[in-house]
């Protein structure tokens, strides 16, 4: 790999679950680890070599990643996403890596493949400025998107590529819109997942632009980077073999839990 680092985002003041990234979460062994140890461990199985750094917000956070022996960036609590505490993160550091991957604080189920197929691609086509993740859906996800729209909830984000596998858009409903049951994914519906890849010019361009009408009608900050003209390539994988939920609310607990357990990870 070349020099790309690990960025990940955590904040305290969460509005769903204050101070989420210190919440304890058990193991299939029974013992507790934090969020953050969990996401760092996650980010870690890729196995790329490359330095990593937890951005945060607050002591008692950076406290935490210090004890568990990793670095800790201090970014303001101004910053209004991932994307943007990353930027800072980047400029705090003063360095100018080849790429930064930005792994989300709350998703420490992400597949470590996911990790170091993102990395290959950023290595594999230096043209590209920002990258992201997304899965084919089963019928079985399909069927749970769907339901969860007709009930006024977002079960995910989808995304829909062009010819070259770049992101036309983003969105928190089903698309495209596919009007005639079964799902047979003929017509691929793709499930986003939040782990982001970007160059440092991107990522600098990105904390100097206004948000976008689309991104604040979405609450999804990479419609920032498709309205102001900046391409996002989508690596399309194939469904791991647990669901990769992230951990946004207390109720989220019990099947990250389960999950953990089902896949024996202590």
């Amino acid at each position: 790999m070349g020099r790309g680092i690990l960025v990940i985002p955590a904040r305290y003041a969460s509005s769903r679950y204050p101070g989420k990234p210190l919440a304890p979460i058990r193991g299939a062994m029974g013992a507790s680890q934090s969020l953050i140890a969990r996401s760092i461990a996650a980010a870690r199985s890729a196995q790329l070599a490359l330095p990593l750094y937890v951005a945060t917000d607050d002591a008692r956070i950076a406290d935490a990643v210090t004890a568990l022996g990793e670095q800790a960036v201090m970014t303001p609590d101004t910053c209004a996403n991932g994307t943007e505490r990353v930027a800072a993160a980047v400029e705090a550091l003063g360095i100018a890596p080849d790429f930064a991957i930005n792994f989300q604080g709350d998703a420490l189920l992400t597949p470590p493949e996911f990790v170091a197929a993102l990395a290959n691609w950023m290595e594999t086509h230096p043209d590209c400025k920002v990258a992201t993740v997304a899965v084919r859906c089963s019928a079985t996800v399909y069927a749970h998107l769907v339901i969860d729209q007709a009930a006024g909830r977002s079960g995910g984000t989808t995304v829909v590529v062009d010819a070259q596998g770049r992101a036309l858009y983003f969105s928190k409903r089903v698309l495209p819109f596919l009007p005639e049951p079964p799902y047979d994914g003929s017509i691929p519906v793709l499930l986003h997942l939040g782990l982001y890849a970007y160059r440092p010019e991107a990522l600098q361009r990105y904390g100097s632009l206004p948000p976008s009408p689309a991104e604040l009608a979405e609450g999804l900050e990479q419609l920032r980077f498709l309205h102001h003209g900046i391409p996002v390539d989508v690596v399309v994988m194939d469904a791991p073999a647990w669901d990769p939920i992230e951990f946004n609310n207390p109720t989220d607990l019990a099947p990250i839990e389960a999950i953990l357990m089902a896949r024996g990870v202590a």
